[in-house]
């Protein structure tokens, strides 16, 4: 399996995915939807599997090989949302961005060696990637529906529903979010010998998951003042950025930082 096996495969996950996006819409039940959406992510997760036998490593190394990861979760966090709360949109919105990011990588390929330093052959350096990847999805599927809604009409008071839905997207984020720093606080006492050490990565992580805790904490004395919950998720998401790739282009962490890509 090479990158440019990758076409393929998103061409079929994405067709399935747009199937699942319109069933949603037409059909009464749950089940079709969920089913041909599943059927997509198991197209594309079969692209990732294939990746990781022939790479001999887990596909996690490059940022294009995060994306990978990044469509897979967030095509399933948006049959996850569809199946619980059956919010209709969720599955285009999923698949929309789903297909911003194969794009992306197909437009920018990358050179994979199978090389992986010593630091990441940890056994937590997989989930610790893993999860942080499915938090990453929950919060861009929060960010872009609370836009939708400021934007929508900025003077209407959006519903309990809606407000209840963003609440539930980052309850279930900032939760894998708070595993995902307690496996890379282990990986980091295994590789390093310190749990945390104050690496730019680590420095915006913190900061980004205290962001998503006072959204939590005042949430229940925001209900009346949607704009200043939507700016808190917004400004939240970009802290989020920094702590993805934004750490990348910071002087600070050039050769100082084990994430930098």
């Amino acid at each position: 399996m090479s990158w440019q096996h990758l076409i393929w495969f998103a061409a079929v996950a994405v067709v399935c995915w747009l199937s699942g996006a319109v069933l949603a819409f037409r059909s009464s039940k749950r089940w079709p939807a969920t089913a041909v959406s599943l059927c997509g992510s198991g197209v594309f997760f079969a692209f990732i599997i294939g990746m990781w036998i022939s790479l001999e490593r887990p596909p996690m190394r490059t940022m294009g090989e995060t994306r990978l990861w990044y469509t897979f979760f967030l095509s399933l966090a948006g049959v996850a949302v569809y199946a619980r709360w059956r919010y209709k949109w969720i599955l285009s919105f999923s698949t929309l961005m789903s297909i911003v990011f194969i794009c992306i990588n197909l437009f920018k390929p990358e050179i994979h060696n199978k090389s992986l330093m010593p630091a990441l052959q940890s056994v937590w350096f997989v989930p610790h990637v893993i999860v942080y990847m499915f938090a990453y999805a929950m919060m861009g599927a929060v960010t872009l529906f609370a836009l939708y809604l400021w934007l929508r009409r900025p003077s209407r008071r959006p519903s309990d529903e809606e407000m209840g839905m963003c609440d539930n997207l980052i309850r279930i984020g900032w939760a894998f979010l708070s595993l995902g720093m307690i496996m890379g606080a282990l990986w980091a006492k295994e590789a390093w010998g310190d749990f945390w050490s104050w690496d730019p990565k680590e420095t915006w992580a913190a900061a980004t998951w205290l962001s998503y805790l006072l959204y939590l904490h005042l949430r229940p004395r925001l209900r009346n003042d949607h704009h200043t919950a939507f700016a808190l998720i917004i400004f939240s998401f970009l802290l989020l950025q920094m702590c993805w790739y934004g750490i990348n282009y910071l002087p600070s962490a050039q050769g100082a930082s084990v994430h930098v890509y």
